[in-house]
């Protein structure tokens, strides 16, 4: 019974990385096509590589979450006192990571708001 447990647990692991790794690269994706997109819209607004990295921050945000769980599997499948230690350090990195570009974005957000409320209004005449 313990062994079709651990086959399930690393199965688990193996599908939350591959999970994780599709948000990565789908996040790339859409990031680069909204950038260029928001870029077209708004020459002038704001450099592209901002709005990339507002949109992306928030796939890299759910990707790291996603292999956090990944690695508590891993831990829960094999649990030698090793990988907890692993575990640990992995989950203080990510979650400094997390939390600094969670806040990181809050605050590009809201810079482009202030931005957008400084900016003139075009007159028509």
């Amino acid at each position: 019974m313990r062994g079709g447990l651990d086959a399930w647990g690393e199965l688990t692991e193996v599908i939350l990385n591959g999970i994780s790794l599709m948000c990565i690269i789908t996040g790339v994706v859409i990031s680069l096509r909204r950038a260029i997109q928001e870029r077209r819209r708004n020459p002038g607004a704001h450099p592209m590589h901002t709005y990339f990295r507002k949109v992306f921050g928030g796939w890299l945000v759910v990707a790291l979450e996603i292999q956090l769980a990944a690695d508590i599997v891993g831990t829960i499948v094999s649990p030698t006192s090793g990988h907890l230690i692993e575990l640990g350090a992995i989950a203080v990195i990510r979650t400094f990571l997390n939390y600094f570009l969670s806040k990181e974005l809050k605050e590009e957000t809201e810079y482009g708001k202030g931005l957008l409320a400084q900016k003139p209004e075009r007159s028509v005449v």
